[in-house]
């Protein structure tokens, strides 16, 4: 993976990380978080939705909507774990 690669991941990561602390109100977590939470949500996202049947090729907006949802997933985790 060259820089380009590497800086489209933390430009799709913040995007779907601050997608998704709107989403789940309260959850905002600062550039860097949202960074982190993006890319998490991206890895979730990569795991789950093929088992789902979604997935194949896309381009940048499927990728942000995709981490997006694995965000979500993920924050969603994180608050029924802190619960506990």
């Amino acid at each position: 993976m060259g820089v380009s690669g590497i800086l489209a991941m933390l430009i799709v990561g913040a995007i779907a990380g601050w997608l998704a602390g709107k989403i789940v109100a309260g959850a905002g977590f600062g550039v860097l978080g949202n960074i982190v939470v993006g890319i998490v949500g991206a890895l979730v996202a990569g795991f789950v939705l093929p088992r789902l049947g979604f997935g194949g090729p896309g381009g940048a907006l499927s990728a942000v909507i995709h981490a997006t949802i694995g965000a979500v997933i993920f924050l969603a985790l994180v608050r029924m774990v802190k619960k506990v």
